[in-house]
């Protein structure tokens, strides 16, 4: 009895160990640079990967992060104005430095105009290429 309840203490106290960093670690002067994407009209899916972009920044900190969250295809329906539930979070998000990126082409086939964009939106070329050159340069490409 007494050994089984050890067993259960020490598994119970393995299972909150604290993450380990990589080096460097993360820093003002060597923040994580991650990129997400959406390409999903869906608001769950939306929603899911807005929360996950605010754990990781509640987990290391706004001055310890550049995220970028680029939106394509589909996705690009989280950063319509239109869509104001969706909007507040993108909003709070940017406050912490998040910036978001619309893809261009995805706009042009889907008739979209940059007045139609949440404000302070980055209008690239091609998303798929700006998330291919952040991971180039070393940026973490996240699919939550």
């Amino acid at each position: 009895m007494i050994r089984a309840l050890i067993l259960v203490i020490l598994f119970n106290l393995m299972s909150f160990a604290d993450t380990v960093y990589a080096e460097p670690k993360p820093s003002m002067f060597e923040p994580r640079k991650i990129v997400f994407s959406i390409n999903s009209a869906d608001h769950e899916v939306i929603n899911h990967v807005l929360s996950s972009a605010n754990n990781v920044l509640k987990y290391y900190g706004p001055e310890k992060v550049n995220m970028k969250i680029v939106a394509y295809y589909h996705g690009i329906e989280a950063l319509l104005k239109k869509n104001d539930d969706i909007a507040v979070r993108i909003d709070a998000l940017q406050q912490y430095g998040v910036e978001f990126v619309a893809c261009e082409n995805t706009m042009h086939t889907k008739h979209i105009k940059k007045e139609e964009l949440i404000d302070d939106v980055e209008v690239v070329t091609a998303g798929i290429v700006e998330i291919t050159e952040r991971v180039k340069e070393g940026w973490i490409y996240i699919v939550p």
